[in-house]
């Protein structure tokens, strides 16, 4: 039996440095293809410091599905 979590682990800090979680060595194509692959790049561009924005606590500042 496995569990799968609905709740995504997000991390109080930027959507770039989440992301370098996974791997700290990605450069910013590496961070950019992560994020279209998960269908995220279009609405995080938009946002005004981009990948800079802050999530806030569990990704508190997202809504669910940009989570």
């Amino acid at each position: 039996m496995g569990y799968v979590g609905q709740e995504p682990v997000m991390f109080h800090a930027s959507i770039k440095d989440n992301l370098l979680f996974a791997n700290p060595y990605a450069s910013e194509e590496e961070v950019e293809d992560a994020l279209r692959a998960a269908n995220a790049w279009d609405f995080v561009r938009k946002m005004e410091k981009g990948v800079d924005t802050m999530v806030g606590g569990s990704g508190g500042s997202l809504s669910g599905g940009q989570k």
